[in-house]
């Protein structure tokens, strides 16, 4: 055999295996898509007996221990019977999470940042603001974060949540706006800090058999007023095009209280109870992120859920636990479609 000939052979044969492999890697990619789609239908068919057990708070679509797609079932406590093992085939796990409650009210606002801190998001920040810093509605006691900056027609706004801008349904609209939010300057209120007027929210159902799907609202602003980038210490600016969250995604967000933080999305498709103070609200189609340290505390509510990296807009933060390693995003399509917006980024 001639050494081109020879030559020609081996590249036959390496093009070859590269086309397997590859083919493998998709046929895989394929059978975990159609797996969680399985998981997502068992998931919604079961919830509600399963959340009409005293002490479950939500069911989610994610993985086992030992990495197969499960349906998880998120409880208050340990301790909870009657959780099978499996549904349809489909194997179960039980996740104690405690209650879930949104992250905004001034009951759960910890005190002003570390002095040791370069940057504190609860401070005042020239204008135009960063996103990711605090704000509120001038009219309440509390602070959240700017999510990011949206815009629609011409014209920019600042999103965060329901709950941090509307007071859970109670504001009106043209309220003002400011930063930071009155929690962080003693409840006093400075026209100075107005950086917008509330324009819109998605009103929130309280009800345990609501389908709330957004906990959002947005405040006309100007570029003047409103950047779309976080401080110096954040993830920067996040891109305009959005992610549709996955399980094992590595996820980060940059809020008021706990700054850069970084996690994983470990379950999607959640429906759970989230705590207010005007009572207990069911959401749908839920992303769920943990981390080992703390990712969201109050008053980091509103945070933006970006990738990491790639900073691509993956959800809208809202709610957590107690230990802040368990937070619940919004998806942000869904907020977006909401409330006829587009990230304005990069």
């Amino acid at each position: 055999m001639s050494r081109r000939k020879w030559f020609q052979m081996l590249v036959i044969t390496v093009v070859t295996a590269c086309l397997l492999v590859f083919s493998g890697m998709a046929s895989a990619q394929g059978n975990s898509d159609n797996a969680f789609e399985r998981v997502k239908e068992v998931q919604e068919r079961h919830t509600a007996k399963l959340m009409a057990q005293k002490g479950v708070v939500g069911t989610a679509a994610g993985l086992t221990e030992d990495d197969r797609p499960a349906v998880l079932v998120l409880l208050e406590q340990t301790g909870v019977a009657q959780i099978p093992g499996e549904l349809d085939g489909v194997p179960v796990r039980a996740l104690v999470t405690g209650k879930i409650e949104a992250l905004g009210s001034s009951k759960a606002l910890p005190s002003k940042g570390k002095a040791s801190q370069k940057i504190d998001p609860t401070d005042w920040f020239e204008r135009p603001v960063p996103i990711g810093v605090s704000t509120g509605n001038a009219t309440s006691y509390s602070a959240g974060t700017i999510g990011c900056r949206v815009s629609h027609g011409g014209s920019v706004y600042a999103l965060s949540n329901n709950h941090v801008y509307a007071l859970e349904n109670t504001a009106s609209i043209g309220d003002k706006v400011v930063q930071p939010g009155l929690y962080d300057t003693g409840g006093k209120y400075d026209p100075q800090n107005d950086i917008g007027t509330l324009t819109a929210f998605v009103p929130i159902e309280f009800s345990t058999s609501a389908n709330n799907t957004v906990d959002a609202a947005i405040a006309a602003s100007t570029t003047d007023l409103l950047g779309n980038s976080t401080p110096a210490d954040g993830y920067g600016m996040p891109t305009s095009s959005t992610t549709t969250a996955t399980v094992g995604m590595a996820v980060q967000k940059y809020g008021r209280t706990t700054s850069l933080t970084r996690g994983t999305v470990t379950a999607i498709n959640a429906i759970i109870n989230i705590g207010y103070s005007s009572g207990t609200a069911r959401f749908t189609g839920q992303i769920i992120v943990q981390s080992r340290a703390p990712f969201i505390k109050a008053g980091d509510s509103g945070s933006l859920l970006v990738t990491d990296p790639g900073k691509s807009p993956v959800g809208l933060l809202f709610a957590g636990d107690s230990s802040g390693k368990f937070a619940i995003a919004n998806n942000i399509d869904a907020v977006l479609s909401a409330l006829g917006v587009n990230i304005d980024g990069e």
